[in-house]
């Protein structure tokens, strides 16, 4: 994202670094520390990212003490550059800056340098971007600081260009300024940089310890409606981001209340996204978000977050209104993911660039006579007309604002209306798409491909085991159970250390980083959905077994909120405590889902009551915005009930076992939790029993599977008749 002009900073009394040009102070220092093969210390990286820079002229070091070391040493200030694989400017301040020798040179003799990839080392991320919020306004990457050898911030940027331009300060000119700066007024640097460490530090404090009210759940409402765009979908204008937790929380806004609206802002936004050039229409998935307030003009990147939170939205749109439209959605997002984004091992990829062959979207844009060149004219002709591909392209270069001739594909209006149009009958329609998809996407695939992203990351791989794991629930498809089971017992048996503590990332055969709140939380998630999907009781037992962890280590006794990193882990200038629901859930508000699921399940008043403690240690600010916190408010809503546990007994593989499952998976319940005991195990074998202790009485009645019903803290009679387990689910819905 561009650079803000700089202005004054946020905090009282803390230096303005001013950009006037007094020329330039050319270095012939010579670069230090590059192997005889040219390249320089990140050769040595498992980090896709790190890996794109090892050949810099820049003199790149790795986040760790050497660097640190070196500038203590030299008394030079470091310049830490954040970004990630995919990252479009994060390639373009590449080009411009980081691969040019006469930035280079400037660098290597004014700062020692750090690259880092906030994909592996969001605490980093975190903190400093903390800074540029704080100090800007804003923030994006590639994100730009430059700090004391002590890790304390003074100057925060986004993307800088090589030269000033349109009063956008250059490296060129910058670089300069800051060595000045650093040797001449060095009291005033480190007045600023001391400031700047103590607001962050109050930042990352806790909270005050209140408590969530369910109000907050119609305060959440009433802003996301008021922010509501009618026309298109979505929140505000553009850019346009998926946000799925945003949906979630109203999908169960609008069970809870029954409202309409709710439920409308929702299918409104998953069909405006669906039919938008944010969707990859020919090799599916979703892209990062939309340039455009019509979600027509994507950015191209495609994140394994992304798509394992979309495809759990629609396959919960689809649970809660029956339309195949969502159905098929989720099940081409999981078809992509499958395909592509997969590991041989059974992890998933973390994502796939923006650009190929140096330019963005290239490998998804078409022109008008490719399209004809393909496909026969009738085919060609509703592809056209389908996709609005113009002759002389609908899609602008960047910096020009020209037309390219080529085209993003993306639909508009409905597919009767183009049938009647081409005179194609309604019931040969989608068969004729298909075909004419199906030729595209192999002619496609013959096109250089973007960089893929092939590191596995915990935290993203958990969300994406929920998604897997809720679909294949919910659509009746065994492919998806099995992967992810596949990818969580990869992360079980491959991503943890000797004394089973979670590991961040794998590459190349290697786990590697300390895990962090979030990587506890989302694979903890996925282990719930997990056990939910196979009711294999081992997962729910691994998922007990790593929240007492993430409790253990990231929990603050005082508030009940989570620190993002372990208190074993590395120390940096302020342990964060992060609340903001952003592209993915805050790893606490997953936490207090989690801990309200296995509160219940286990029957566990302590687990629940910590719950409602995390919720209450960011309680000032929740009040203040409860719809910047969606994900918090899908918890609340799943604390404030009224709650519903389900006990199944029955012989797992029997058929009346199988109806009951079947029935409760065709329904929107989004507060039940759901245990099953098999009454086939042997006496004194069951590890549900031994994990729920609450359930050991339970038993299946003359040999039928039978339904345990507790809903708003009473318990019914058992049931052995699914219809019956279902009213008394339902209530008086």
């Amino acid at each position: 994202m561009p650079l803000k002009k700089p202005h004054d900073l946020l905090i009282p009394g803390v230096l303005l670094i001013a950009f006037t040009w007094n020329g330039i102070l050319m270095s012939n220092v010579e670069q230090q520390g590059r192997s005889d093969a040219g390249t320089n210390r990140l050769a040595g990286s498992s980090s896709p990212y790190l890996l794109q820079h090892k050949d810099n002229p820049v003199d790149w070091f790795p986040w760790g003490p050497e660097a640190f070391e070196k500038a203590a040493r030299e008394d030079k200030p470091v310049f830490l550059s954040i970004g990630y694989s995919t990252c479009h400017w994060c390639h373009v301040m590449a080009h411009e800056s980081f691969e040019d020798p006469e930035v280079a040179r400037l660098m290597n003799d004014a700062f020692v340098s750090i690259k880092v990839d906030r994909e592996e080392r969001p605490d980093i991320d975190g903190i400093y971007m903390s800074a540029c919020h704080m100090i800007t306004g804003s923030g994006g990457w590639p994100l730009t600081i430059i700090m004391t050898p002590d890790q304390k911030p003074f100057f925060v940027g986004t993307y800088i260009p090589k030269t000033s331009r349109y009063g956008r300060t250059g490296m060129m000119e910058l670089v300069p300024r800051i060595k000045e700066i650093w040797e001449k007024r060095r009291d005033e640097v480190d007045t600023s940089a001391d400031r700047i460490t103590e607001a962050l530090r109050q930042m990352s404090d806790g909270g005050d310890g209140g408590s969530l009210g369910p109000e907050l759940l119609d305060r959440a409402h009433a802003d996301l409606a008021a922010r509501f765009d009618e026309e298109h979908g979505g929140f505000g204008r553009a850019p346009k981001f998926p946000t799925p937790h945003v949906m979630l929380f109203l999908l169960r806004h609008a069970e809870r209340t029954g409202d309409g609206k709710a439920l409308a802002m929702v299918e409104k936004t998953l069909e405006a996204m669906r039919r938008g050039g944010m969707y990859d229409h020919l090799g599916f998935g979703f892209h990062r978000y939309s340039t455009d307030r019509e979600w027509r003009v994507p950015h191209f990147e495609k994140m394994l977050y992304d798509q394992a939170q979309l495809a759990l939205l629609y396959v919960e749109g689809y649970q809660a209104t029956g339309k195949a439209a969502y159905r098929r959605t989720a099940e081409e997002i999981f078809e992509y993911v499958l395909r592509d984004m997969t590991a041989p091992d059974g992890g998933f990829y973390s994502a796939e660039d923006a650009d190929s062959e140096g330019e963005e979207g290239k490998f998804y844009l078409w022109s008008e006579d490719e399209i004809r060149s393909i496909l026969d004219e009738d085919d060609a002709d509703l592809v056209v007309r389908l996709f609005n591909v113009e002759k002389g392209g609908n899609f602008l270069e960047e910096a020009t604002r020209h037309r390219t001739g080529t085209n993003i594909l993306f639909r508009t209006g409905g597919l009767d209306e183009i049938a009647a149009e081409l005179e194609i009958p309604s019931d040969r329609l989608g068969e004729r798409i298909e075909r004419a998809r199906e030729k595209l996407f192999v002619e496609r695939e013959k096109r250089i491909h973007p960089g893929k992203d092939d590191k596995i990351l915990l935290s993203w791989n958990g969300l994406m085991i929920s998604a897997l794991a809720r679909g294949a629930v919910i659509l009746q498809e065994p492919r998806y159970s099995e992967a992810a089971r596949r990818a969580a017992d990869f992360v079980l048996t491959r991503m943890r250390t000797g004394k089973g503590r979670l590991l961040r990332r794998f590459r190349a055969g290697e786990a590697g980083i300390t895990a962090q709140l979030e990587d506890y939380a989302f694979f903890t998630a996925g282990l719930i959905d997990l056990y939910g999907c196979t009711f294999d009781a081992g997962y729910l037992k691994e998922a007990v077994n790593l929240n007492r962890q993430m409790i253990d280590h990231f929990v603050d006794a005082e508030t009940g909120g989570f620190f993002a990193t372990a208190d074993d882990g590395e120390k940096l200038i302020t342990r964060r405590m992060e609340a903001d629901d952003g592209a993915t859930p805050s790893g606490n508000s997953m936490a207090m889902v989690n801990l309200i699921r296995l509160g219940r399940m286990l029957g566990s008043a302590e687990l629940e009551d910590l719950a409602a403690k995390t919720g209450g240690a960011f309680s000032k600010w929740i009040e203040r915005s409860p719809s910047a916190f969606t994900h918090f408010m899908v918890a609340l809503d799943l604390a404030s009930g009224p709650s519903q546990e389900l006990v199944i007994v029955g012989r797992r593989e029997a058929d009346d076992t199988q109806a009951m499952l079947r029935a409760v998976s065709s329904r929107f319940l989004p507060r039940l939790v759901v245990l099953f005991r098999d009454a086939g195990a042997e006496e004194g074998g069951d590890p549900v029993a031994e994990l729920a202790p609450f359930t050991k009485p339970y038993a299946a009645i003359d040999g039928k599977a039978t339904a345990y019903v507790c809903s708003g803290f009473q318990c019914e009679q058992p049931v052995t008749d699914p219809g019956e387990m279902m009213r008394l689910l339902e209530g008086d819905r």
